[in-house]
């Protein structure tokens, strides 16, 4: 829970005690379910050229203006802009009272604008704007693209169409298996005054999920005074470069171009070889010889079938039932292959493999040599371009004063909410914080089936310094665990290992030489079960000699600490034997005891 309540921390607001709201309530199958959270209207911040949440109804319908007009260049029955538009809450809303701007329609142009708080004039801030979409039933063809009409005071938003224009074009569309994420921006030639539109380049990962995953989504544009850019989905750059260079066509027309009313000379010579004209074809060369001849020396194969066909009507085949030899002309069986054939080298009538012809030539070619005409490839001579001009700042766009959607689209519910134009970065973070953000933790919260790790993956996505608080929460108590079950560190002493032994049993390296005698006395114990003393001082003699051979004892110094030894290990069977007698099992020293000697 602590990992929880870390990722929900951004996210919380003060509420009273009583309103339970985003209450985590434990289910049987251990999965953590969010109640559906309130929506909440962000507070602006700054004073932004255009900030839009839907939530007043009476608002929306005096501020936005649906387009009257006919589409240019199309059939009648389509050309109308009568494409529905509705302000409602969306059919799966995270957040309860959460309005927004839903395209209802089919296979219909639409077309709805408004007009901003004020011009936005690129006169040295960044230009951003960002707004959420979301394809509640995927998209099959279409746009959700956003217009941002120039300035112009002949403009009439009833009038809006696909003609009418534009500065900035931005947002997804797709069609087939072409997803787009447009940024086109129209620039004025400063010789000509004439638009022309410049296309961004593509996006170089994918964004195909940002269509099919029915998920809200934020698409948000930066352009800045220095003339670069950035294009983002969810917060993440997906496209950046710069107006001057990652442009098409470019901004900037080249100086020098190709003169259009110079041509090559006749007598250009292009070709950088040419046939020997002295080369003359050899009076043994026979251009009529085959490439390939019969093979001579092959042999029929033994068990070939002459008599048999490869392919044999099919005798299970019937005539369909409305078949016409009238119509259809005459029914044949399909055919076959013959089963005969399968078990022989092959059938029907035997043809000589062919062999490639020795003799073959091919037809005779001139040798080629450099040509002493050629004079490389000709290009037209290069001039001035006329219309050339040089754009330094493309920046400096065409004021702004209106938002429009125009979209055509084969798939209905496409959802629209919390559009925002602002020149402050600042302000900008701030309205995501409290739109986007706080909507698509909601709608992580309420997805079916969600469980804590879907949610906590969800907010580190939102907020990547929390990897960082995971992964401490999660060492942190491994590594307590450690410092208190596992061993001390540092070098082993041996007073610690001697220690060890004492407390285990463990044979010391004195006792390795008494090992044979250990197992050579274990063996006599378990000869003596419930025979008595006589087994055992048979056991102590074997013993004895045993040593004996071994070459235990030599030296009057090694015969007294023998005896000794054998006394004590006397006195240890005959406890033994005694306890065998009382208890009926036998008794074995958990250890061979040392020498008192030693």
């Amino acid at each position: 829970m602590l990992i929880t309540q870390l990722a929900y921390a951004d996210d919380s607001m003060d509420e009273d005690d009583d309103n339970d709201d985003g209450l985590v309530e434990n289910e049987p199958d251990e999965n953590i379910v969010m109640e559906k959270m309130r929506y909440e209207p962000p507070q602006l911040s700054g004073r932004p050229f255009f900030a839009e949440t839907f939530d007043d109804e009476g608002r929306f319908k005096q501020r936005w203006t649906s387009s009257q007009a006919k589409k240019d260049g199309a059939d009648e029955n389509i050309a109308k802009y009568d494409g529905k538009w509705s302000h409602e809450e969306p059919k799966e809303s995270a957040l309860e009272g959460d309005m927004a701007l839903v395209l209802k329609s089919k296979a219909k142009h639409h077309a709805v604008s408004a007009k901003l708080d004020r011009p936005f004039e690129f006169n040295g801030n960044p230009f951003i704007v960002s707004y959420e979409v979301k394809f509640q039933n995927g998209i099959e063809c279409g746009g959700a693209y956003i217009k941002l009409l120039s300035k112009s005071n002949k403009v009439d938003l009833k009038a809006f169409h696909d003609k009418t224009p534009y500065t900035v074009m931005f947002g997804p569309d797709k069609c087939g298996l072409d997803y787009k994420m447009h940024f086109i921006f129209r620039h004025k030639n400063p010789k000509t005054g004439e638009f022309e539109e410049k296309h961004a380049k593509k996006p170089s990962g994918s964004i195909d999920k940002y269509f099919t995953d029915k998920k809200t989504h934020l698409y948000s544009l930066v352009i800045n005074p220095d003339n670069s850019f950035e294009v983002l989905i969810d917060n993440k750059v997906i496209n950046a470069g710069n107006l001057l260079e990652d442009m098409s066509p470019a901004v900037n027309p080249p100086k020098e171009i190709d003169d259009p009313n110079d041509s090559k000379p006749e007598e250009w010579d292009e070709r950088e070889k040419i046939p020997d004209p002295e080369a003359i074809k050899p009076e043994d060369w026979d251009e009529d010889q085959p490439a390939e001849i019969a093979d001579e020396d092959a042999v029929k194969p033994d068990g070939w079938l002459d008599d048999e066909e490869a392919l044999i009507p099919d005798p299970d085949a019937d005539k369909p039932e409305d078949w016409d030899e009238e119509m259809d002309g005459e029914w044949e069986a399909p055919l076959i292959d013959n089963a005969v054939c399968k078990e022989a080298p092959g059938c029907g009538e035997w043809v000589r493999p062919s062999k490639p012809n020795p003799l073959f030539k091919g037809k005779w070619k001139a040798p080629l040599i450099e040509n002493p005409n050629y004079k490389g490839e000709w290009k037209p001579q290069r001039i001035t371009n006329p219309d050339w001009f040089e754009d330094l700042e493309p920046y400096r766009m065409t004021s702004i004063d209106s938002l429009g959607l125009e979209l055509w689209s084969m798939t209905d519910e496409i959802l629209f909410d919390n559009f925002m134009i602002t020149d402050d970065k600042e302000v900008h973070a701030s309205w995501v914080e409290q739109t986007w953000e706080r909507k698509t933790l909601a709608e992580s919260q309420s997805a079916s089936g969600q469980g804590i790790w879907s949610t906590l993956m969800s907010a580190a996505e939102l907020r990547p310094w929390l990897w960082a608080v995971y992964l401490v929460v999660l060492l942190l108590p491994i590594m307590l665990l450690s410092i208190c079950l596992c061993p001390r560190s540092g070098p082993v002493k041996p007073e610690d290992i001697d220690a060890a032994r004492k407390k285990t049993d463990e044979p010391s390296p004195d006792d390795e030489g008494q090992s044979g005698e250990t197992e050579t006395t274990e063996a006599a114990e378990e000869e003596v079960g419930a025979s008595g003393d006589k087994g055992a001082k048979k056991g102590k003699k074997s013993k004895a000699a045993l040593e004996k051979e071994d070459g235990g004892a030599t030296g009057e110094e090694s015969n007294a600490e023998g005896t000794e030894e054998e006394e004590l290990d006397a006195d240890e069977e005959e406890e033994e034997t005694k306890a065998e007698k009382t208890t009926g099992s036998p008794r074995r020293s958990p250890r061979k005891r040392k020498s008192r000697k030693e």
